[in-house]
């Protein structure tokens, strides 16, 4: 018996007494009861099924036609039920007294745990721990606050209203069955104005009555005629188009290329840029009217057993030529209208040979190099030298170079200086000219056209060379510091012979560039020629030896001396077989 009087009996439970009502709760903190909140009294009641209930003893069936009874099992000592941890979690989330769902048939609602009619989960409300230090316990979990027992379904909060990120789609006004969705709308024509007023409400605004509205509907079908229209348009043009496309898909695998007939007429030139490959090759001729389609001249390209090796440069082609006339034309030398250099060439020679082609008058190519020589690419370094003849002279780089009827002599002295620029540019010229004590690039070129002009044969450049070197020392006691070679002497004359005359005779002319003159030591203002690579590896890396002169006796013999006797008998031998050879 408790202390409140509590017996075995029928006697009903004393208010005030902690088993009160809920078992399980010893010592806790009891909510307020409304009576008959829960469903019973002091008395007890009998549910829906006319089965009593005793009073005290509280069951989740308390809430008749609603929520079904469940019997609830007891669970060992130190358990904590997960839909209370459950609820915790959802408490810290949203806050104290969140439902934790929604209270409704279908929806999961707040689970009511059973447990804590039985008294097992009491142990997770147990009481807050000593404090060490005597003082009130800070921790406000150990308060029953902190852990608020879970309401019953009368006292439950309505769920939070669910958040829509979708607005639904507005109802079809019954009244208006020829209105037409709004997407629709907007994909046959824009609605003017007075059509959007048109959602208002029966009876609002403008224009409710059935005349207005038989108006506007005939506007909108009005438009919705005329997009149809513009689709089925569309869709025959497009059968249209792939009928063309099947066409030409058929013509391009099954038919043959448009071709003409026969070796042509007339005579055009064509320019084929470097790297140029079939297709357009075919374009150039087809602009300029040798074959009547790409596709013709590339298969006849293919067909060719040499039709891919149609190098760069111009050819001289006829009019309306069938494809394989041209392919077989342009593999043939005689079509080719290069122009091009032989390494050791004077500019003057480059000048004439620009002026026949382009059939200008005699000197107009040499009147343009020296008005424009600064506007054609030279470098710093090869400009305003003093007593120089020609400005371009070592610059126009011997190579194969497209010059096509019609075009501007200035245009190609263009190309010539600019491949010159690149092939220079390759090699470390200025390094050089302080290794072999020459006063830069200029001078470097300027040796490597003697060696190209004096040395007749490639494999003696680095030997000649060497000689050049030899005698540009200014204590050498053989031509004291002068070059004394002919080649200079035929360049200031504009010749090219081997009888320039007694050594006395040529020290007698007075210029820059005549190495025999006494007072003229050291190199020649400039270049005397365009020397090729070989020569101007060779400047750069003369061969080492003693030698002051040398004479080529034939092609595969060149002897070189280093005193002026035995050179002479070395001529001696060059004058006997070139007799014998008359």
């Amino acid at each position: 018996m408790t202390e409140y009087g509590r017996g075995p009996g029928s006697e009903p439970w004393h208010p005030g007494d902690p088993l009160f009502g809920d078992q399980g709760w010893e010592g806790q903190q009891q909510y307020p009861q409304q009576p008959g909140q829960y469903g019973h009294g002091e008395q007890g009641y009998a549910d829906q099924y006319g089965q009593g209930q005793e009073p005290g003893h509280y069951q989740q069936g308390h809430d008749p036609g609603h929520y079904p009874q469940q019997q609830y099992q007891q669970q060992p000592q130190g358990y904590v039920d997960p839909q209370y941890q459950q609820q915790q979690y959802q408490e810290q989330q949203y806050g104290a007294g969140h439902p934790g769902g929604y209270d409704t048939p279908g929806n999961l609602g707040q689970q009511y745990d059973g447990n804590w009619e039985t008294g097992q989960a009491a142990m997770a409300y147990a009481a807050p721990p000593v404090d060490p230090y005597g003082g009130q316990n800070p921790d406000l979990y150990g308060t029953p606050e902190a852990y608020p027992p879970p309401q019953p379904p009368g006292r439950r909060q309505d769920p939070p209203e669910p958040v829509v990120d979708w607005a639904p789609e507005a109802p079809v006004n019954p009244a208006e069955p020829d209105r037409e969705p709004e997407e629709k709308q907007r994909f046959f024509a824009a609605e003017e104005e007075e059509d959007e007023e048109y959602d208002e409400e029966p009876g609002r605004g403008r224009g409710s009555g059935d005349g207005d509205r038989r108006s506007k509907t005939k506007k909108r079908k009005s438009k919705n005629g005329v997009a149809c229209l513009v689709v089925a348009l569309v869709l025959a043009g497009g059968v249209g188009g792939a009928g063309y496309f099947a066409y030409q898909f058929w013509q391009g695998e099954f038919g043959a290329a448009p071709d003409f007939a026969g070796s042509g007429s007339g005579e055009v030139q064509v320019e084929i840029p470097k790297a140029a490959g079939g297709y357009e090759i075919g374009n150039i001729l087809k602009k300029a009217g040798v074959v009547k389609s790409v596709d013709a001249f590339v298969s006849a390209q293919q067909r060719n057993p040499k039709g891919l090796s149609i190098q760069a440069g111009v050819y001289t082609l006829k009019k309306e030529m069938s494809a394989d006339s041209a392919v077989t034309l342009m593999l043939d030398p005689a079509s080719q209208a290069n122009l091009v250099i032989p390494e050791g060439k004077r500019s003057a020679w480059v000048y004439a040979q620009l002026d026949e082609r382009l059939g200008l008058k005699e000197g107009t190519t040499k009147s343009i190099a020296r008005e424009k020589a600064d506007s054609l690419g030279l470098p710093d370094w090869a400009k305003n030298h003093k007593d120089v003849k020609d400005p371009l002279e070592g610059f126009l780089f011997p190579a194969s170079y497209p010059v096509a009827k019609g075009s501007k002599p200035e245009d190609a002295l263009r190309k010539m200086v600019a491949r010159a620029n690149q092939e220079y540019g390759k090699l470390d010229l200025d390094a050089k000219a302080k290794e072999l004590g020459l006063q830069g690039p200029w001078e470097v070129l300027t040796v490597a056209s003697l060696v190209q002009v004096e040395g007749k044969y490639k494999h003696d450049f680095d030997k000649v060379a060497r000689v050049v070197y030899n005698r540009l020392k200014p204590g050498n006691t053989q031509t004291a510091g002068r070059l004394e070679f002919d080649s200079t002497v035929n360049y200031l004359k504009g010749t090219s012979t081997l009888d320039v005359g007694t050594v006395d005779d040529m020290r007698k002319i007075k210029d820059p560039y005549n190495t025999y003159a006494y007072d003229v030591k050291g190199l020649t203002p400039g270049p005397i020629s365009n020397p090729g690579i070989e020569a101007l590896n060779s400047a750069m890396n003369p061969a080492d030896g003693p030698w002051y002169y040398f004479v080529s006796i034939n092609e595969n013999k060149t002897v070189f001396s280093v005193t002026n006797e035995e050179h002479n008998r070395n001529v001696a031998e060059y004058e006997k077989q070139r007799k014998q050879g008359q």
